[in-house]
């Protein structure tokens, strides 16, 4: 790398990071990208190469590397920025969550790195190059890097089941050794036929002897992962929870040791050991990690029963007959077959046959969707009792339930703003444990009763072990991993992390209409006829007519007519008067159809339908009139339906306590309308396709937070613009990505149950940190011994070994809660 020349009290006072940018070609480039870096406010000095295509920036303050990218952009010029996944190994808690991130962010050209712990994930953002420096980072703090996760969905190694029973080999031996050390011990303590069987078979100076035999084959037998950890941390002045368990059980061990082999050193009456708190914390805080590691497997199952959706085979024709190949060998543009309940591999359109497939594992609805041909069938839905053949249209990783994949787990390894207050906590609560227990450790020294060593070797060890940050780091992100997976299961997809908890304090929600309200599509809803008129006539030659034009209230009443089974007839004189109607002539009938303008231009009386036609024009529906051979023969009202599931949405909405506002394009009578129907609180009405971020921005006033609900095109601005947007998933592309989160049902339901949701998960979160917290607060000064001036209370080595370990099992526990969360 060029690095720009700087004296060592200035690389102390500035940052400074590598920019690759694509497009320049000549010295004048350099020179442009060059001035519009060196413009951003805190950037000291800009060089920029143009043989390595790379600038070099130094800056005062980090946050400005986001307005440099900007500035390169607006300058013409494309800065390459990439995301990258490393899957770490070693992280125990959340001052290693601390340790890491600090490490990835000195990297220079790093823009942004997030870790998680449940994950075990960092994610970064960073200006490109090659990603041995970030992994070299990694190791350089102690942990290692299993590999980058790339961005295709897969499964995940099994790693995790070699680490489960390891674990349990580890706990086992522990646990066989220990448990003759604690009888011998503690037995003699409590039971005076221990200790008389002790003295008469062992002896006492034998007993400590195997006391240290099975101690050490504990402490450095199982026990040493926390010494090949904590101790290169504390080498480096940054401990972890590895380095607390280090010292608190060394100091244990030490001590008995000396006791054990050089007596003579310790003052008189000081000569116990402690042999057993050593094994038995080593074996219950390898106990706390069994557990944990087996909840925390527990946390990423949607993940797994997503990946588990993915067929392993499919049936393809290939050379005219179809054969059995791995999925992965499927091609765009393949013919696939499908037999009843086998699962569709990957997406595509069908091309013959049709079926009932279940789709209930990718929107959350459980009744199963009839596909015909030219519908689209997604990979991982499962064929119900007929047969089809489909087109391969998406494969691998372009797949929807790929792409869900990647959403839930780029949510899963998110952070939110809440984390903020444990990342400022954990930074310094390490080194502050450490000073705690010295200070416990010479305040018993100095005021402590007889034999006040004793007092402070087993008080600073209690504090030293109490303190596990564990439970801290766990806190939130198990909670959004089993939240967002839960969520997933409903056909709800937080596209990011965050939207779990702004969601929760939207005040507002709006709704486009057109598409998300409704349908989205003109339907006949009413059809009535004049007397001396017979329906179905009528209707055939309504629709004979509309049958010839483009018109969507023309479409909607052609396939009203043919749900009914009535089949259109051969038309002449065709005529369409845009504004006001059409007109043919069909069997030997003339026939216009049109508006109340229309039948006036023709010297029709429609005053028999005019009460009717306002009363369907309230309800929000386009009314039309039909006459024949000169006489008004029916009245017709077209309209896009409002959804089934929008009214039970809008009322769950409200006993939420949100207010409900409609965003439209349609004129205000007919908005309101809509809105009287639905119990709609707010309406903004004829609205431009431009015009939905300035109606989001006027329902932000007085400090509201809005959630917007949209699915089109002229939606993904306003989506954009809302506090927390939410698209459709039937919706298009182009609305998705501009989303928050995604309904992948396309019903509104989802709505309503995506706020409960991170309502659920935000209040699941802060009882672990008030778990984490509190437990801290409490335990650390019982620990240190203030009770005992009170009640002469102590809190044993042991104990808060095994308070340690169940306050991180009760934080995943809580975090499992999430996983049985139901609506109403």
């Amino acid at each position: 790398m060029t690095a720009l020349k700087k004296t060592e009290q200035e690389r102390f006072d500035t940052s400074w990071a590598e920019f690759s940018i694509d497009g320049m070609t000549c010295a004048s480039c350099v020179r442009r990208v060059e001035k519009a870096i060196a413009a951003v406010p805190g950037v000291e000095a800009a060089n920029v190469n143009l043989a390595t295509e790379r600038a070099t920036v130094s800056y005062s303050d980090p946050s400005v590397a986001d307005a440099v990218i900007q500035a390169i952009s607006k300058a013409g010029y494309e800065p390459r920025v990439e995301t990258r996944e490393l899957h770490i190994e070693g992280m125990t808690c959340a001052s290693c969550v601390r340790r890491v991130e600090k490490a990835l962010s000195a990297v220079p050209g790093v823009l942004q790195a997030n870790v998680n712990l449940a994950t075990e994930k960092a994610t970064i953002r960073f200006t490109g190059g090659d990603i041995s420096a970030l992994e070299g980072a990694v190791r350089k703090a102690g942990y290692e890097v299993i590999h980058p996760r790339e961005a295709a969905a897969g499964p995940e190694p099994d790693r995790k089941v070699q680490e489960l029973k390891a674990l349990r080999l580890s706990v086992a031996f522990a646990a066989v050794f220990t448990l003759p050390l604690f009888v011998l011990e503690m037995g003699s303590h409590l039971v005076p036929a221990i200790h008389v069987w002790v003295m008469e078979t062992i002896g006492m100076e034998e007993n400590r002897y195997l006391q240290f035999v099975l101690a050490s084959l504990v402490l450095f037998g199982p026990g040493l992962r926390f010494f090949r950890k904590g101790v290169p941390n504390l080498l480096r002045w940054t401990p972890d929870m590895n380095s607390l368990v280090v010292l608190g059980t060394s100091a244990a061990w030490g001590y008995s040791v000396i006791a054990t082999f050089l007596p003579e050193l310790l003052p008189e009456g000081t000569e116990n050991v402690y042999y057993e708190a050593a094994a038995v914390i080593v074996t219950l805080i390898l106990l706390g990690r069994f557990l944990e590691a087996r909840a925390k497997g527990k946390t990423s199952q949607a993940i797994k029963h997503l990946i588990g959706l993915q067929p392993k085979t499919a049936f393809v024709q290939r050379g005219g007959e179809f054969i059995e190949v791995q999925v992965a060998d499927v091609r765009r543009d393949d013919v696939v077959r499908i037999r009843p309940g086998e699962k569709v591999p990957v997406d595509g359109t069908v091309i013959d046959g049709e079926s009932y497939v279940d789709e209930s594992m990718i929107t959350g609805e459980p009744v199963p969707v009839k596909m015909v041909v030219g519908s689209e069938v997604v990979g991982g839905t499962i064929n119900k009792t007929g047969s089809f053949t489909f087109r391969a249209t998406k494969i691998g990783g372009d797949t929807l339930l790929a792409q869900i994949i990647r959403m839930v787990e780029a949510a899963q390894g998110s952070k939110l703003p809440i984390q903020a207050l444990v990342d400022k906590v954990t930074g310094w609560f390490v080194p502050a444990v450490i000073a705690a227990a010295a200070i416990t450790f010479a305040a018993w020294l100095a005021l402590g009763p007889e034999h006040a060593l004793t007092y402070a070797l087993v008080n600073a060890v209690a504090v030293l072990i109490i303190a596990c940050p564990c439970a801290m780091g766990l806190a939130t992100p198990t909670s959004i991993m089993v939240g967002t997976g839960r969520a997933a299961e409903f056909g709800i997809l937080f596209r990011k992390g965050e939207a779990l908890q702004s969601l929760r304090d939207v005040d507002v929600v709006a709704l486009d209409k057109t598409g998300t309200l409704t349908k989205g599509r003109p339907e006949l809803t009413d059809f009535e006829i004049a007397e001396g008129f017979e329906k179905t006539e009528v209707l055939r030659l309504v629709a004979s007519v509309e049958a010839n034009s483009e018109h969507p209230i023309a479409e909607a009443i052609v396939a009203g007519a043919k749900d009914l089974g009535i089949g259109a007839l051969a038309v002449t004189g065709f005529e369409a008067q845009p504004g006001f109607g059409v007109t043919g002539t069909v069997d030997g009938r003339k026939v216009l159809v049109g508006a109340d303008r229309a039948m006036t231009a023709a010297g029709i009386d429609v005053s028999g339908f005019t009460a009717r036609a306002k009363e369907l024009g309230s309800l929000g529906r386009s009314p039309l009139y039909a006459a024949v051979d000169g006489r008004l023969a029916a009245v017709i009202a077209v309209a896009d339906p409002i959804k089934e599931s929008t009214f039970e949405a809008i009322k769950s909405l409200h006993a939420l306590g949100l207010k409900v506002a409609m965003i439209t394009g349609d004129n205000s009578h007919t908005a309101r309308a809509v809105a009287a129907q639905l119990g709609i609180d707010e309406v903004v009405a004829e609205v431009m396709p431009d015009g939905k971020v300035d109606a989001v921005k006027r329902l932000r006033s007085g400090g509201r937070k809005v959630a917007f609900i949209g699915d089109g095109i002229n939606d993904a601005p306003a989506l954009t613009e809302a506090d927390v947007g939410l698209a459709v998933g039937t919706g298009t592309d182009i609305a998705i990505e501009s989303a928050d989160v995604v309904l992948m049902s396309g019903e509104l339901t989802g709505v309503p149950r995506a706020i409960a949701l991170s309502q659920a998960t935000i209040r699941n979160i802060k009882q672990n940190l008030f778990w984490a917290f509190a437990y801290n607060a409490v335990l650390i000064p019982v620990a240190a011994g203030v009770l005992y001036p009170v009640n002469g209370a102590l809190l044993s080595p042991v104990l808060a070994a095994a308070a340690m370990g169940m306050s991180s099992v009760f934080v995943l526990a809580n975090a499992l809660r999430l996983r049985t969360f139901r609506t109403a």
